[in-house]
């Protein structure tokens, strides 16, 4: 009896994985009541690491190539089964494949505003996306801590997860980071960055590399855009004070046109157009003011006169100065730039 249930048994002899559902990270292959032939062969692809496990313990772990499998290829297996010499008889351990290929375009994002600390602001709630690559790099850690026994194991299933690590991490990046959020947030490249540094560390712990990510969007609080719009534009024009009154002039302009005007019919398009008008001549006064301001007093004139509006001139762009540098339009450092630039101005 004992030989016809030898006989009876389905043994295999060729092991291997074609791969050929996309998405999967983990594979069993199946073996139902059936024990691997001493001797089979294993077939590990690129791209791929096959996982020996006898008994709920992990026992050897193949890399890509061509294997016969022997108490020589077996090391830790025949160990623990306490073979002291080469095993006859088939033997039967469950066999799990990994790919660890990348695992591209995952998508992340915040379903919902987050707040995040910032250095200029306190507090910031923006909204962001974009994609990032993994791949399994230690498959006997993710076999024990995410696939375990499953027979199949997927991206999808692990989205989630993913994504979670993703917006916990978010607020520890950018602070870890010591970037200002308005840099970080114009320079999406950093801000990818950012979040890999922080993030590498995590996925490594459940046995994946992140190998890139992106940073697709940010979206800002209404008010918090215009500040940063503000910032650019103060960027580009520099430290030419003349080019920094004409472009804060434009800025006003808008808003004292619409400040002036008047209510509805003929009353309203004329105050309309009073309004843009006052607006254009304030600019130019200003202008001519502070270009006044900034040459050497004229031939002939008093000295004291023409210091005299050089100061009012150069107090006033400090208080507006310092106005900007409140809101956080302009930092400590622009500020003292220019600053010092119209303190010279009164020697």
């Amino acid at each position: 009896m004992a030989l016809m249930d030898f006989i009876r048994k389905q043994f295999i002899d060729i092991i291997q994985w074609t791969e050929e559902d996309q998405g999967t990270l983990a594979w069993r292959f199946p073996m139902a009541d059936m024990e691997i032939q001493n001797g089979a062969s294993l077939t590990v692809r690129e791209s791929q690491v096959a996982v020996f496990v006898n008994e709920g313990k992990v026992a050897d772990v193949f890399g890509p190539g061509t294997y016969k499998l022997t108490t020589q290829t077996l090391p830790v297996l025949t160990y623990l089964k306490n073979w002291d010499k080469l095993f006859e008889s088939p033997f039967k351990s469950d066999v799990y494949f990994f790919s660890t290929r990348q695992q591209i375009d995952q998508k992340w994002g915040t379903p919902q505003p987050i707040t995040i600390r910032d250095a200029d602001f306190g507090a910031v709630r923006l909204r962001a996306f974009g994609n990032f690559n993994f791949r399994v790099a230690d498959p006997r850690l993710f076999h024990t801590e995410i696939s375990g026994t499953r027979e199949r194991y997927t991206t999808q299933e692990l989205d989630g997860q993913l994504r979670g690590l993703v917006l916990q991490n978010i607020s520890n990046a950018i602070a870890g980071s010591g970037i200002a959020f308005l840099d970080l947030a114009a320079n999406q490249l950093m801000f990818a960055q950012a979040l890999v540094a922080q993030l590498t560390p995590e996925f490594a712990k459940i046995g994946l590399k992140l190998e890139g990510m992106t940073v697709q969007n940010v979206s800002l609080p209404e008010e918090l855009q215009k500040i940063m719009d503000q910032k650019i534009g103060m960027g580009m024009v520099g430290n030419d004070m003349g080019k920094f009154m004409q472009y804060q002039t434009a800025q006003a302009i808008p808003k004292f046109a619409e400040g002036s005007g008047g209510g509805g019919g003929g009353s309203g398009i004329a105050g309309d157009a009073m309004g843009l008008g006052a607006g254009m001549a304030l600019g130019q006064v200003l202008a001519q003011n502070l270009q006044q301001g900034m040459k050497p007093a004229a031939a002939g004139a008093a000295p004291e006169a023409a210091a005299a509006v050089k100061a009012d001139d150069v107090i006033a762009m400090l208080e507006k100065l310092g106005e900007l540098k409140g809101k956080g339009i302009l930092t400590q450092e622009e500020f003292d730039a220019k600053k010092a630039e119209l303190l010279k101005k009164l020697v």
